[in-house]
């Protein structure tokens, strides 16, 4: 299967020849189309080629060297089907694999995207929340999984890894904020949540302090844990650059930030410190081992492509 990309581009037509140059010089890239004087909004040529997905990120680069994100405009597609030789030949002169490239500008917005704080990602952080109390004061694992399955906190923390990496101090706070201000309205609605359930004599105390086979592991850190959330960071992160975002479903089943949430505020309704507290260090264990996981994969990522790149450009 072809892993292509489709560019298409407005520049002004005093650097359409500089960026006809840079991809008739880059490695992967084909079906080039040349418009004079079609654009209006901004006025300028429009240029369209497709690339490969493993050289997207260097044209994408030299594009924005040539300041065509600001005096024009950058447009990308994924090419779902490509039925030509000049395409297949392409991926296959571009150097590496496209399962394995990064697109740096597209993992960063698409992360800054994910770590916007929003109504829409408290809601469904609120929600996951409210459902996981619900799991733990039941010991349902189908409820806990589902929970995971709906809460939205891998986005923060893969726009908090991406900043890390990519020196974005800004980026950083918002993913962070992001992060922190939506398990702290999540665990604060579900307290109340919590309260007005024991209130209808839904949940009780008793059950909470119970033997629970199935989630009583939440509130009891090991270093188990860490290694899971280790393992859930770096296939969250390769799913993300990847682009195999189905992944991203197994890596939210796979760590315990929102049910660890649930049962710190269910605990705290309760007045129970002991599980407050390990429900808590379940979550900050979890948080931490994802953002190190996911950034040191970033890391390597990057650097293995940058040898990549300086490889093919030697004569």
């Amino acid at each position: 299967m072809v892993s292509m990309l489709h560019l298409r581009l407005i520049t002004p037509s005093d650097k359409t020849d500089e960026v006809v140059l840079l991809i008739e010089k880059t490695v992967g890239a084909t079906h080039l189309v040349v418009l004079p004087d079609t654009a209006h909004d901004p006025a300028g040529d429009v240029v369209m080629c497709d690339v490969a997905r493993e050289a997207g990120d260097e044209l994408l680069a030299g594009l924005r060297e040539l300041g065509i994100d600001t005096s024009g405009s950058i447009a990308v597609e994924s090419i779902d089907l490509s039925l030509s030789e000049r395409a297949d030949k392409a991926e296959a002169d571009a150097p590496g694999e496209g399962a394995d490239a990064v697109l740096w500008e597209h993992l960063t917005d698409a992360t800054h995207e994910e770590s916007t704080l929003s109504v829409t990602y408290l809601a469904f952080i609120t929600l996951a929340t409210m459902i996981a109390a619900c799991g733990v004061v039941l010991d349902n694992a189908i409820l806990i999984v589902g929970a995971m399955a709906v809460g939205p906190e891998f986005g923060p923390l893969a726009g908090f890894c991406t900043a890390i990496v990519q020196r974005r101090p800004r980026l950083a706070l918002r993913s962070l904020t992001a992060l922190l201000v939506g398990f702290a309205v999540a665990m604060a609605v579900t307290v109340a949540f919590s309260l007005f359930m024991d209130g209808v004599d839904l949940f009780s105390e008793q059950q909470l302090r119970a033997d629970r086979p199935n989630t009583g592991f939440i509130y009891a850190p090991d270093w188990f844990s860490f290694v899971v959330a280790v393992l859930a960071g770096i296939a969250g992160t390769l799913s993300l650059t990847s682009a195999k975002s189905g992944a991203l479903v197994g890596v939210a089943i796979s760590v315990t930030t929102i049910p660890a949430a649930a049962n710190a505020a269910v605990a705290l309704s309760y007045g129970d410190t002991k599980q407050t507290w390990g429900s808590t260090e379940q979550l900050l264990l979890n948080l931490l081992g994802i953002v190190v996981a996911g950034t040191l994969t970033l890391l390597i990522q990057k650097g293995l492509w940058t040898k990549q790149r300086r490889r093919n450009a030697k004569p």
